[in-house]
């Protein structure tokens, strides 16, 4: 039997920290982050994606302008940042990724294989929308953005341009004549659907593959798989450009906007609070879906993401500075937009509600009319396009990511070594289950999964998370797990949240859903009958794969029913920090509730005790300042502790 000893002065009672903790703590078989910047910016990278400049201003406008922000703020504090938390807590912890991770409880092994799904399936259309923004792009490099023109093969008879004479707005149809007598369509509305697009009729119609968005969409299956190679080596530093150049154009942007005529009208209708929207129950399921969405809770990215942290990194603090930052910016972002929106109310003459859109509508339609209008559009323009790209590609790493770890992790003796051809194979396969939406029915595929890929079934999976980690792992467990990490426990306003408020929360938010449920639709388009059953399904796979999985987990145990469920929902023997060290770092945090006195005993016996780490349990028949408390060790022998 090997021993070894403990120094007393390892252990301070007095202190709410482990003393001294690993310096140097590499793990050498999956790597880490370079530095602690690397960390941040690609969870700041993926947090703030294309809603924070697409969504948020038109839900804030929507729902009642400044007064939004106040239950956007209450559902941060009360589901945003808890879960934030919870799930980089616990990719850090474990040093997993989202599969394999579940060894904490593999009864909800499914909710690791739906959270894969789910990132799957929207990586295959993301990239898509990365496309689009390559394609205008490179458009932009001409003295005369081809969006403003109406004079192309891809015009009709209403395609329209506005000027600004003497202090008014004259509409200019394709012959330059003053315009009265049919309903004007934007130049760049037509660019969008005529030229980009080639929009057919309907989903059914197909047509052909369009070979220059096929291009666009190839380079960036490349460009992903480039920085994704040789895994957060690569990306790590790929985040320090595609991160914050993001913030410098917004930054550029709400300069120039600001100053622009008629900004004043975007702003007062972006901020301008309507107090008494705040009764109304779509206000307030509005602002959590989006918190939701924004901070990208549930898509295994977090855990995979800190998954490659050093075990001893201050996660919490990390949490907090992602989250607050992905807020500011989205709110920061409506500034932006919305000041430019008013310049553009301004030189048609409409109203701002007129304007204003969401999604690929305002970023492809309505933001690109936007520029044209101002002096020197066409920089204005590339460094539009260019933060568009940026913003998608840190989502998209993060998403693709958490997909090659959890093929990785889960054979890592025959794959790990193999990673370059994983990660080639795995972005082949994307592109080619994209291609469909580089054809003529193409937006109407992305809107379909767009829909149902990640919308109910995130509900689900985030509520399952939190029951699995905090009921049946146990919160008591999993705050120990973190001082083992940290030093102390997380402060009381996580333990409520994470036992009590997030779970209801979420319960309301999926309820939420369920009421407000709507079929897909794209414009005044709808979708035929076997496509919604086909979004469905697709939607509902990812659910299906929790309760398969479990039952899976527990045929494999031995016993009655009731025996079965409790050994599949028991920790497996290998759940725990990845490196020995750190195991052993663990052993003498949950030994400090019962005295540093205590020696303990190391030895591979069944899990009786409640909030005691997997497979320890307490004796009765020892003295009273001696207790044994076994524990399966990575090599499954005995030792002896003595303090």
């Amino acid at each position: 039997m090997e021993s070894y000893e403990v120094r007393r002065e390892d252990i301070d009672p007095t202190r709410n920290e482990v003393s001294q903790p690993a310096s140097t703590d590499e793990n050498t078989d999956r790597g880490n982050w370079t530095g602690k910047l690397d960390f941040i910016l690609s969870g700041l990278g993926f947090a703030i994606g294309l809603g924070n400049v697409w969504r948020f201003p038109y839900l804030c406008y929507r729902n009642g302008g400044g007064a939004f922000l106040i239950p956007y703020v209450i559902m941060l504090a009360c589901a945003g940042l808890p879960l934030f938390f919870m799930e980089l807590s616990f990719g850090q912890f474990a040093s997993l990724g989202p599969i394999t991770i579940w060894n904490v409880s593999p009864i909800f092994k499914g909710v690791g294989y739906a959270m894969v799904v789910v990132s799957a399936l929207v990586c295959i259309y993301y990239n898509v929308i990365i496309a689009w923004a390559l394609y205008y792009l490179f458009a932009s490099f001409t003295n005369v953005l081809p969006w403003t023109l109406c004079n192309q093969w891809w015009n009709t008879d209403q395609c329209g341009k506005t000027f600004g004479v003497n202090g008014t707005n004259v509409t200019l149809g394709v012959n330059g004549t003053n315009s009265t007598d049919f309903t004007r369509v934007s130049a760049s509305h037509e660019f969008w659907t005529h030229k980009v697009l080639q929009l057919s009729s309907g989903i059914d119609k197909m047509g052909t593959v369009r070979w220059d968005l096929a291009l666009c969409l190839l380079l960036a299956w490349v460009i992903v798989g480039a920085c994704l190679i040789k895994g957060v080596k690569s990306s790590g530093k790929v985040v320090y450009f595609t991160a914050t150049f993001p913030f410098v154009v917004l930054i550029i942007l709400f300069f120039r906007g600001v100053t622009l005529e008629g900004a004043e009208r975007g702003i007062r209708f972006y901020i301008i609070p309507e107090w008494s929207r705040l009764s109304e129950s779509k206000v307030w399921g509005d602002a959590a879906i989006q918190i939701f969405y924004s901070l990208g809770l549930a898509f295994g990215s977090l855990a995979t993401l800190s998954s490659y942290n050093k075990f001893h990194n201050n996660v919490m603090r990390d949490a907090l500075i992602i989250a607050v930052g992905n807020c500011c910016t989205s709110i920061f972002s409506g500034f932006v937009i919305f000041s430019i929106i008013g310049h553009m109310s301004f030189m048609l003459d409409v109203p701002v509600d007129k304007v204003a859109d969401e999604g690929p509508g305002l970023a492809f339609v309505a933001y690109p009319e936007a520029i044209s209008l101002l002096p020197i559009s066409t920089l204005w323009a590339i460094l539009f396009f260019l933060m568009l790209l940026t913003l998608g590609l840190d989502s998209q790493f993060a998403m693709m990511e958490t997909v090659i770890t959890a093929v990785i992790d889960e054979y890592p003796e025959y794959l790990r070594p193999k990673k370059s051809i994983v990660v080639l194979g795995l972005c082949v396969i994307g592109y080619l289950l994209a291609l469909p939406q580089t054809t003529n029915a193409g937006m109407y595929w992305l809107q379909l999964l767009d829909w149902y890929s990640a919308g109910f079934s995130l509900m689900v999976i985030s509520l399952c998370l939190v029951i699995a980690i905090q009921y049946v792992y146990g919160m008591k467990r999993f705050c120990k797990d973190i001082k083992t990490m940290l030093g102390f426990e997380p402060p009381i306003y996580f333990k409520v949240c994470w036992v009590a408020i997030t779970p209801a929360l979420l319960l309301f938010i999926l309820i939420f859903n369920l009421v407000q449920f709507n079929p897909v639709t794209y414009g005044d388009y709808e979708y035929p009958n076997w496509a919604e059953i086909m979004g469905l399904l697709m939607g509902l796979s990812s659910c299906l794969l929790i309760p398969i999985v479990a039952v899976i987990q527990v045929c494999r145990q031995k016993g009655s029913l009731l025996e079965r469920i409790k050994a599949a929902a028991r920790p497996s023997r290998d759940w725990g920090p990845a490196l020995e060290d750190h195991r052993q770092e663990m052993l003498k945090v949950y030994a400090g509730k019962y005295g540093v006195e205590a020696p303990l005993t190391l030895i591979d016996t069944p899990n009786k005790g409640g909030d005691l780490p997997p497979d320890y349990t307490t004796a009765t028949t020892l003295p009273r300042n001696d207790i044994n408390v076994p524990y399966s060790v990575a090599n499954g022998l005995p030792v002896t502790t003595k303090l």
